[in-house]
Formats: structure tokens, sequence, C-alpha cells
């Protein structure tokens, strides 16, 4: 018989959020100023529109 409380704790979903907001955090510690919107863009995986 399968438990019913024997379930995986993670959420994929979640680990991607805190890892970008972790690389965000590192890379706004390390400049010198406020991260260009380029960079921002860059370290989520943003594409913009005139490439996509």
């Amino acid at each position: 018989m399968a438990d019913p409380f024997d379930v995986a704790l993670e959420d994929s979903d979640l680990l991607v959020e805190v890892e970008m907001t972790t690389n965000l955090i590192i890379a706004a510690t390390a400049s010198d100023g406020p991260l260009p919107v380029e960079e921002i863009d860059r370290i989520l995986g943003v594409i913009p529109d005139d490439v996509a």
C-alpha cells in the first residue's frame, strides 16, 4: 500500500524563481550602481521583442 504522505516536497517552478532571484541579488551586489534593464533581462532569460 502506497503511503499518501510520501510526496515530493520540491516545486521546480519555485526553485527556478529562487535561482533567478539569487542571480539578480548577486549581480546587484557586484554592481556599482543600478543594473541596466538589458542586464536584468539577460539574467532572467528575457528575449527582446526585436530578436524573437
